[in-house]
């Protein structure tokens, strides 16, 4: 029997996994931290009008915490095919496997997207002004890059997995008048 396929989502996969999911808990990732550092020219911005997409990316003493989600059974290689089509879409991230910790106290290796520092699409390190000054107006093919934003805060409320930076970037988007506020 093939080991179960576990994904751990991080941003938009925790409210849109886009594959067959037979079960899911909160999980824990060390060493990694969600951040918005990767430059959005499909989803959420263009090539001329990039947005800000979040991305795993590598910080010592750091943990991230999300959904790690089992691909249900027999499902595995249309889940690979669908998640690689969505996140590899310019080669901006590397696909990974890492040991994440569950809430019931399993460990299980996940299938995980992180931002590769060399690419020209990262944008680590910028201010929460400027990340904000960007999330504000950017637009892309899905949508307003607030959307993704305040999808993402209001989906790990409701898992009760607190981001006080998250939230922090939403109430500056908001005051900037973000472009739709839904």
């Amino acid at each position: 029997m093939d080991a179960p396929l576990w994904v751990f989502g991080y941003g938009s996969l925790i409210w849109h996994p886009g594959f067959a999911v037979a079960e899911q808990e909160t999980a824990r990732l060390e060493g990694w931290h969600r951040s918005f550092c990767m430059d959005s020219i499909h989803y959420r911005g263009t090539e001329t009008a990039p947005g800000l997409v979040l991305a795993l990316d590598a910080r010592p003493g750091a943990c991230c915490h999300g959904v790690a989600f089992r691909v249900t059974p027999g499902q595995e290689a249309e889940a690979l095919a669908a998640l690689r089509a969505r996140e590899l879409v310019s080669s901006a991230y590397r696909e990974t496997r890492l040991p994440v910790a569950l809430a019931g106290g399993r460990r299980v290796e996940a299938l995980t997207f992180v931002i590769d520092p060399g690419h020209r699409q990262y944008r680590g390190g910028l201010s929460l002004e400027a990340q904000a000054a960007v999330i504000a107006r950017a637009v892309g093919e899905r949508g307003p890059n607030c959307d993704y934003l305040f999808n993402t805060v209001a989906h790990l409320a409701a898992l009760g997995i607190a981001d006080p930076e998250l939230d922090q970037l939403a109430a500056r988007v908001r005051a900037l008048g973000a472009i739709a506020q839904r």
